[in-house]
C-alpha cells in the first residue's frame, strides 16, 4: 500500500494506492487482483475488494468502481449505488458523500486521486494515454467543481503506472500529442529500437494537471519494472500471457 504525502496530510480524506500484495488470488492474478474483468475467480476478486474496502473502514459494497472504457466520462456519486460486475461505463468518479470509497483499476495506466478537503469533495480517475490525451483528469476536476471544489484547494496524486523508461511506443504514437501542443515533445525521447520512443505518461499527466491550476505529485512507481509489486498488462503481453490482474487505487471522505 502506497500513500502520497500531498493527500496523506489532508484532514477528512483517506486514500491508498494498493500493490498486488495482500490478497487471496493465485497464479498470474497473485494476489490482490480487484478486477472482475480478469479471468480470476469472482469469489477471489470479491474477497480482495472486501479487504481493500476494509482498509478504509467500509464494506465491500461501499467500494464503487466503474466499467472502464478509456473515455473522459465522469460519474458523480450521490445516493445511488451499484455493484460490480455490472458497473456503469466511465473512467472517473467524484463525490461529496462520506461512506463511499471511489476506486479505479489499472495495470500500467495511471490512477489519479484528487481531493479538496475544505469543500469535502474527492475524485478518482483512470488515465491511460487515450484518456490522458482526451482530458479525463480535467473532466474530473470540472465535475468536482460542480460539487463545490475549488481548483486552488485541490490536490492530485498520480499513482503507480508504466514508467518513462519502460513505456516504448511506435513511430506514429507522438503525433496526436504534438498536434495538441509542440511542447509535448518533452515527454518523448528516443527508444533503443530505431524509430520508436519512450513516453513519460506520469510526466505528461502532471504537466496537464498543473496547467489546469491544480497541485499534483506522482508516486514514481513503474508498474512494468516492479514485478513483485504491481500488475502490468504490457509485461504480461511481452511474455505471451493474454490476461492480467488489476490493481486498485481508492479515495474516500472520512477518517
Amino acid at each position: 500500500m502506497i500513500q502520497a504525502p500531498t493527500l496523506a496530510d489532508l484532514d477528512g480524506v483517506q486514500h491508498r494506492f494498493f500493490t498486488r500484495r495482500g490478497g487471496v488470488s493465485a497464479g498470474l492474478y497473485s494476489s490482490l487482483n480487484c478486477g472482475y474483468g480478469s479471468g480470476d475467480g469472482p469469489e477471489n476478486v470479491r474477497e480482495n475488494r472486501r479487504r481493500v474496502a476494509g482498509q478504509f473502514g467500509f464494506g465491500e459494497t461501499d467500494l464503487l468502481t466503474v466499467h472502464q472504457i478509456h473515455s473522459t466520462d465522469v460519474l458523480t456519486v450521490t445516493q445511488d449505488r451499484w455493484t460490480s460486475p455490472g458497473a456503469p461505463k466511465a473512467d472517473a468518479l467524484v463525490t461529496d458523500r462520506p461512506g463511499v470509497v471511489l476506486g479505479v483499476l489499472a495495470a500500467d495506466c495511471a490512477p489519479v486521486l484528487l481531493a479538496d478537503a475544505r469543500a469535502g469533495v474527492v475524485g478518482a480517475a483512470h488515465a491511460g494515454w487515450k484518456g490522458a490525451l482526451g482530458g479525463v483528469v480535467e473532466a474530473t476536476i470540472a465535475a468536482m467543481e460542480r460539487l463545490g471544489a475549488r481548483r486552488e484547494n485541490l490536490h492530485a496524486a498520480i499513482g503507480p503506472c508504466i514508467g518513462r523508461d519502460s513505456y516504448e511506443v511506435g513511430p506514429e504514437f507522438p503525433a496526436p500529442f504534438l498536434a495538441q501542443d509542440d511542447g509535448n515533445a518533452a515527454f518523448f525521447r528516443a527508444a533503443p529500437r530505431a524509430g520508436h520512443f519512450l513516453f513519460d505518461l506520469a510526466g505528461y499527466l502532471r504537466a496537464r494537471i498543473a496547467r489546469a491550476g491544480v497541485a499534483a505529485t506522482a508516486t514514481g512507481h513503474d508498474t512494468l519494472a516492479a514485478t513483485e509489486d504491481f500488475f502490468s498488462y504490457r509485461r504480461n503481453t511481452l511474455s505471451g500471457v493474454r490476461d492480467y490482474g488489476r490493481g486498485l487505487s481508492a479515495i474516500a471522505l472520512g477518517n
